[in-house]
């Protein structure tokens, strides 16, 4: 299955070629470290580009102060990783092993750059990609999670590190090796998370981990932007490759982590190009890192509460802690979201063994005990093939008496062939047992009800779109889906009834609800959007 980046241990080293290091040097100036100095630390911000001419560069353990790594960074080698696009923080220390002798450049200038020289651009963007899969895959960072196994706000950030393939190292707290026992003590034997040498944070959240990391940008002391896009699922993600590779100075604004409801699927197979299968969270970050170098910006995890339009046309946005920003043109791209079932118990379970995405981190939840998922689309059946993998056995849950009409056929096939999977037709969930954690469910089939003991359930049913924050300047059908086209009186089939509002993907009243479907409208609608704003553009 295809991943995020190429393999850091079988990618031929090639220095950058001399007419990409003395375009560097000229806009960069020479610098000296001397042998254990800091070059960069956990922290600060990526806004260097750093070039080593001679000696070599170490990541250092923050807790030992021994080297971390192996491997090291000498002669005609750079620093970085693919958060230097997006000016976030540094989470490794770099350190001088020896005397060493650097060229240093500002982060801006690299980026125009890369703008300019597309070879120079493959060559970083390679490279940065393969040490964030190395970083995300070997967990060598300073990002510690504690006890998401038994705290479901912990649990929160650890998914969004996850779904932003942000490296993280993640430790149960009955676990009873050292490093986790100290780790333990240091929280004071509560769940948690420390980020850096020692910090703890307090009450964490996805918020205040993005803002350490430098992902909840400073987003309101910029000018009106051409474009603001709501919801970085595949649809948005696509928008916002295609508004930045035509000059389009775009923001994207996620409230969970860029991917949207593909990001919850371990595996999908009928997307062209990745005969293999690609995850979806792998699919969009893909996409973010190419919207990334084209100048998009992504702001995560922020929330769009209302919206308003300016006597000049422009339409101001409304943030969950009521900062505001501005466009001059807005697509709607936020989607759908999985529903909630009307079960008692649901809401204090949620995770702690009930959940609505089937990735790595949930999955580990799953070893020696039953799963359960309901829902007939494919990310159920996906969910379900990737979970019999960890669980001692699966269970579908299905309320219809087939899956032609919701599943493609060649996943239905393989999970009717699978004896770790059993399908159960007519059937609901309508119960839930346990009290601090998941222990079981009441499953009924027709007239009759059992008991299914499990620690893991996974609800991936419906499609509620996310469209109040709209505040009705753009027309929804019964259901909140937004009208475009010819339903809200346009020729254009991604207009909305409101001027520059413009709606594409699953949250589109009667669109196709696939990914490659939501991938082709977010890239075709900017054409769209960028005649818009050449017919509104002010005079002079």
């Amino acid at each position: 299955m295809e991943t995020l980046g190429q393999d850091l241990e079988t990618m031929r080293r090639v220095p950058l070629a001399q007419s990409h290091v003395d375009a560097i040097c000229a806009i960069g100036g020479e610098k000296f470290y001397p042998a254990g100095a800091i070059v960069m630390d956990i922290g600060e911000p990526m806004d260097r580009f750093i070039y080593v001419l001679e000696g070599e560069i170490e990541v250092a353990d923050p807790y030992t102060g021994e080297r971390m790594l192996k491997s090291s960074l000498g002669p005609t080698q750079f620093l970085g990783e693919i958060g230097f696009l997006s000016g976030a923080t540094n989470i490794m220390r770099m350190r001088a092993s020896m005397d060493t002798r650097v060229i240093e450049a500002p982060r801006e200038g690299v980026l125009e750059l890369m703008s300019r020289i597309p070879e120079l651009s493959d060559h970083l963007i390679t490279v940065f990609a393969a040490r964030r899969r190395r970083q995300f895959e070997a967990r060598n960072d300073t990002i510690k999670v504690i006890g998401a196994d038994r705290d479901a706000k912990v649990q929160a950030v650890e998914r969004f590190l996850s779904r932003n393939r942000i490296p993280f190292q993640s430790y149960d707290m009955d676990a009873t090796d050292r490093e986790t026992a100290n780790l333990c003590s240091l929280m004071g034997h509560e769940p948690g998370v420390i980020v850096g040498a020692d910090t703890r944070l307090a009450d964490p959240t996805p918020r205040k981990v993005a803002q350490y990391l430098g992902m909840d940008l400073d987003i309101c002391s910029r000018r009106t932007y051409d474009l603001v896009i709501v919801g970085g699922g595949p649809a948005g993600v696509a928008a916002a490759v295609y508004a930045g590779s035509e000059g389009i100075e775009a923001l994207v604004v996620e409230d969970t982590a860029v991917g949207g409801q593909a990001g919850t699927s371990s595996r999908i197979e009928n997307y062209m190009g990745f005969p293999t299968g690609i995850s979806g969270t792998d699919l969009t970050w893909r996409g973010q890192v190419q919207a990334m170098k084209f100048g998009t910006r992504f702001v995560m995890p922020r929330r769009i509460e209302a919206m308003s339009r300016r006597a000049d046309g422009a339409y101001c946005l409304t943030l969950d802690d009521e900062d505001e920003l501005c466009a001059r043109a807005v697509l709607v791209a936020t989607g759908v979201q999985y529903r909630r079932l009307p079960l008692a118990k649901l809401e204090a379970l949620e995770g702690a063994g009930v959940f609505y995405s089937a990735t790595e981190m949930e999955a580990r939840f799953c070893a020696n005990t039953e799963a359960v998922v309901i829902g007939g689309g494919n990310s159920a059946g996906q969910a379900a093939m990737f979970l019999s993998r960890a669980a001692s056995h699966v269970h579908l849950v299905v309320r219809s008496d087939s899956l032609a009409a919701s599943m493609s056929s060649y996943l239905t096939q393989r999970l009717e062939a699978d004896p770790r999977v059993t399908i159960h037709y007519h059937s609901e969930v309508t119960a839930l047992h346990g009290e601090t954690w998941l222990e079981g469910l009441a499953l009924k089939t027709g007239e009759a009800e059992r008991r299914i003991d499990t620690r893991a359930l996974f609800i991936m049913i419906g499609a509620a779109p996310n469209t109040g924050w709209l505040s009705g300047l753009a027309s929804t059908d019964a259901k909140g889906f937004v009208l475009t086209g010819a339903a809200a009186g346009q020729s254009d089939d991604y207009a909305t009834t409101a001027p520059g509002i413009f709606a594409v993907g699953d949250v589109r009243a009667g669109s196709v609800k696939r990914v490659a479907s939501a991938v082709g409208e977010g890239s075709v609608v900017v054409s769209r959007i960028w005649q818009y704003l050449e017919d509104t553009r002010p005079a002079g």
